[in-house]
């Protein structure tokens, strides 16, 4: 029989309604997994490790979810992992479980869109599609994947599409990119890279104030193709200059980031400078690949698709 540890997080999947009407992760693993025993067939253990909306989950709970998944493929009586996790950051959470993911067993991310208390909560089914699917064989060497909605995501380009739609992701990333080769986990916390976007006419402002409060990476979300107005490129190429690394992305929702355009805040110009493109990564991911880049001294180009 297949061996699955249950790792929750929190989220919509685990609310309920207060009496105030707002939703509140009330719920544990294990009345997740009593609401849906009788439709799985795995052997499921839960280990319950925060209960926070996924807005508020920081670089170190990150860590300590990292670290979960780490000792519990380090047995090899498991055969997966499935973790529970708000949709919030969902999509950053997957993309930082991708780069540290050297298992073939696979590790799965499901949550909710709807809280657990709702008449027609979408969370007993993803949570069964997401111990189907990593009960599957077909599952194994695929890197970190997201059940929702019916759907399969692979981590890498997962994004949030829809704030309220039951198939809340899709995948940003082309099918014949490949992912990255797997790290060694490292911590995570402490590594500050804010993402900073812009607008028509956008200043320097807010790229000083970053770096003067010791930012070691900015994210730029960048118009269209990857272009931002000259006195904001200005305040990116004094960032560049002083050793802050920068990765610039999209505000589109599509796409890849192509830095073509010249100018003070170019993409090209900025891309002369040492500015990275994020590929089809955008800002939540091309957040994580510059964090778990500056952690671990990799070139955050690798990182990035």
């Amino acid at each position: 029989m297949t061996r699955i540890a249950l790792l929750t997080t929190g989220g919509t999947i685990a609310c309920t309604t207060d009496a105030s009407g707002a939703l509140r992760p009330t719920i544990s693993g294990q009345q997740l997994l009593d609401a849906v025993s009788e439709h799985v067939s795995a052997s499921v253990e839960v280990r319950d490790l925060t209960r926070l909306d996924s807005s508020a989950i920081t670089l170190s709970e990150l860590d300590g979810l990292i670290g979960a998944v780490h000792e519990t493929l380090a047995d090899p009586t498991w055969d997966a992992v499935v973790v529970t996790h708000g949709t919030d950051s969902m999509e950053d959470t997957a993309f930082a479980l991708d780069c540290f993911h050297t298992d073939d067993r696979p590790v799965v991310l499901t949550g909710s869109q709807r809280a657990f208390d709702h008449r027609e909560s979408d969370g007993p089914g993803n949570l069964i599609d997401a111990l189907r699917l990593a009960s599957d064989p077909l599952a194994r060497c695929q890197g970190v994947l997201i059940a929702f909605g019916g759907w399969t995501i692979p981590a890498r380009g997962a994004v949030k599409r829809h704030t309220t739609d039951l198939d809340a992701f899709l995948s940003t990333v082309p099918r014949e990119v490949r992912r990255p080769a797997g790290l060694p986990p490292v911590p995570l916390a402490g590594t500050w890279v804010p993402v900073l976007a812009a607008w028509p006419g956008a200043d320097r402002t807010l790229i000083d104030a970053a770096v003067t409060a010791g930012a070691r990476g900015l994210v730029i979300e960048a118009l269209g193709s990857g272009n931002i107005g000259p006195d904001m490129g200005a305040g990116v190429a004094a960032a560049l200059a002083a050793g802050v690394q920068v990765v610039i992305t999209s505000r589109v929702p599509a796409g890849a980031v192509s830095l073509s355009y010249g100018g003070t805040g170019g993409g090209a110009t900025l891309g002369s400078l040492g500015a990275v493109s994020a590929g089809h990564l955008r800002a939540g991911q091309a957040r994580m690949a510059l964090v778990v880049a500056l952690a671990t001294g990799k070139n955050v180009a690798e990182l990035l698709t």
